[in-house]
């Protein structure tokens, strides 16, 4: 990565971490993805049962495996052996001591906004989990809320598409159609804006591209 591009996500990481303790988050910006592992594992206790929604930035900062190598209860649903447990799974990650997730746009005032196709993802980032870690790289940062929004729908979601493989109108386009097809991840749009109680929700914003 070019070094001026290091110093822009820097200075725009300083501010956001501000803007969202503002709102009662815990935010922690981290140059790189070494030292958001790092983070990420300061911030889960040893023996906690850990699970995870739609996670990709945090998969590629390496904390998936470190999980699985660790004094941990992971609760991957990729390793579920049927459509019952896999199921099962995602309704065990509500009560979860730990939840992790991802944003797909953030706005630089602090506000999150997360695209959601079956709402399990969602769902426990608003209630359950004792605490929720969220891994963003700050190329998922906008200027405004209504850039985010933007960015959620018309970039991550058509990028998701592509990779759960699913027979969308973006995933033929790359632009969102605004679908009501039955495999749609367009089902729920939140936006997360302030945090209650105090510091349940933790941000580790990295300064690279993570994710989509």
């Amino acid at each position: 990565m070019h070094e001026a591009m290091k110093k822009y996500y820097e200075k725009r990481g300083n501010i956001l971490v501000k803007n969202l303790q503002s709102r009662h988050f815990e935010a922690y910006y981290c140059s790189g993805k070494e030292e958001a592992l790092k983070k990420a594992l300061e911030l889960i206790p040893e023996g906690a049962s850990v699970g995870w929604g739609g996670a990709l930035s945090a998969e590629q900062i390496g904390l998936m495996d470190a999980l699985h190598a660790g004094n941990y209860r992971p609760i991957d649903r990729s390793l579920a052996r049927s459509t019952e447990e896999r199921e099962q799974m995602m309704r065990d990650m509500m009560f979860c001591d730990v939840f992790l997730t991802g944003a797909n746009g953030m706005s630089l005032d602090g506000q999150m906004v997360n695209i959601d196709g079956t709402g399990n993802r969602v769902a426990a980032t608003i209630y359950g989990p004792r605490s929720v870690i969220v891994v963003a790289g700050m190329n998922k940062v906008e200027d405004s809320l209504e850039d985010a929004i933007r960015r959620a729908r018309t970039v991550a979601a058509p990028m998701n598409n592509q990779r759960f493989g699913n027979d969308n109108p973006c995933s033929a386009t790359g632009t969102c159609g605004n679908c009501k097809n039955e495999k749609c991840i367009c089902n729920q749009i939140v936006i997360t804006r302030h945090c209650r109680p105090i510091g349940r929700i933790k941000f580790i914003l990295v300064g690279e591209e993570l994710g989509f």
